[in-house]
């Protein structure tokens, strides 16, 4: 994940790859490969989260008339999302239900993302200089190398202890990843 342009490009190729990872685990038979698609899936919108989190919420609530609710908004609807990242990944790939879950998270996923592309994306485009939209895709880019691969509910999601943790969770999570072959092709 690292796409190249401004922070609303950038976004939307994650929206992107992440549509594609949940079609391809509707289609997936096999339940090795349903673990495996789960794992990029998870990985994937964690560090897109977290990116989020650390340096377009900030944005949002300086440049947009009622940004704190927005970003607090947006924040809680990720909370959800590393809930469900977390019960997924404690059960059985074969297990019934795992798919409730998969599908559980997609809908929760498709709905925030739907919103930020329709009305989010849109109004910061409206109140940012072009040059801030790339500042931020370069900073998203570079927040999403260093964050954690895995769900972690209980971490902060505001700077700057967002900030200062998340690098050296991410650290060990990328430890486990290498160890374990998790998330390989991510």
């Amino acid at each position: 994940m690292g796409h190249g342009g401004d922070v609303v490009r950038e976004l939307t190729f994650d929206h992107d790859e992440v549509k594609e990872y949940f079609g391809q685990l509707r289609a997936a038979t096999d339940g090795k490969r349903r673990r495996e698609l789960a794992d990029l899936l998870t990985i994937g919108l964690v560090r897109h989260s977290v990116a989020e989190e650390e340096y377009l919420y900030p944005a949002i609530r300086e440049h947009l008339d009622g940004g704190d609710r927005i970003a607090d908004k947006e924040i809680a609807d990720h909370a959800r999302v590393e809930e469900l990242l977390k019960e997924l990944e404690q059960l059985d790939p074969e297990a019934p239900e795992f798919a409730g879950r998969v599908e559980e998270l997609r809908t929760e996923v498709l709905a925030h993302i739907k919103d930020e592309e329709e009305n989010l994306f849109p109004a910061l485009r409206h109140n940012c200089r072009q040059s801030e939209l790339d500042r931020l895709g370069d900073r998203i880019r570079r927040a999403k190398k260093l964050a954690p691969t895995r769900p972690h509910p209980g971490s902060p999601s505001t700077p700057p202890a967002n900030k200062l943790l998340a690098p050296g969770i991410g650290l060990v999570d990328r430890a486990r990843d290498l160890i374990t072959g998790r998330g390989k092709g991510a």
